[in-house]
């Protein structure tokens, strides 16, 4: 069995068409490999492939792996996989204890517990106090800690990053990034990193992917990029 998560001849399709070049990739866990390209190339799609959001408008194609066991037709929240965006999407109607307590997995039971479980993250992040907070009220680097510690308390095996770090300033960046990559490495989470910044890649000290589009396929659905 291959610890980590597998891409094999990974792509997807649009109307009969192959956005990016099959993709064959293996992160091992607890590192972050990272996916460039040009806008339009089928980044996001990706991700939402790994995941199993992908839009029923495009077909996929190739196999997903996590730890050996191959994704195929498993729901999103059977997965075991977590998403960052570059907006942290936290719920305006839930205090940030509620927004965290809705990341925790089911088994953790009792309300206890699970507020206990929620202090313990809060306190990790330099945040003690901040449960009863509108998520409204906090800064952007505070969002964007909440949404990955809610990410985190789901208790993922793997880990994708849409352009997480997009938005901020050189030095919030740089911050923000060292907390997720001490994360991912300290849970030994294979993560999948999409950016359009070198400094993102470079910190991330993984393989480095570039998705190239497809101009165009064969009758024996080889494909060829752009010179």
């Amino acid at each position: 069995m291959t610890a980590g998560l597998t891409l094999s001849g990974v792509a997807a399709r649009l109307h009969g068409r192959r956005l990016f070049a099959p993709l064959s990739l293996t992160v091992a866990p607890g590192q972050v490999a990272t996916v460039m390209g040009p806008s339009g190339t089928g980044k996001s799609t990706l991700l939402a492939l790994i995941c199993g959001a992908l839009d029923p408008a495009f077909e996929a194609e190739g196999r997903v792996l996590l730890d050996g066991r191959d994704l195929a037709g498993l729901p999103t929240e059977a997965r075991q996989i977590g998403i960052l965006f570059q907006e942290p999407l936290l719920f305006p109607h839930l205090s940030v204890a509620g927004n965290l307590a809705f990341g925790l997995p089911p088994a953790l039971r009792g309300r206890q517990a699970r507020a206990a479980r929620v202090r313990e993250a809060l306190a990790a992040a330099d945040l003690d106090g901040f449960e009863k907070r509108d998520p409204t009220t906090l800064s952007g680097g505070q969002r964007a800690r909440i949404a990955v510690l809610r990410t985190l308390l789901s208790e993922p095996r793997a880990l994708l990053l849409d352009e997480p770090f997009a938005g901020l300033d050189a030095a919030a960046r740089g911050r923000f990034r060292d907390i997720v990559f001490d994360a991912v490495r300290r849970r030994a989470l294979p993560t999948l990193l999409v950016t359009h910044d070198g400094s993102d890649a470079e910190a991330a000290g993984g393989p480095l992917v570039h998705l190239e589009p497809v101009a165009a396929e064969g009758p024996n659905g080889s494909w060829k990029s752009p010179m």
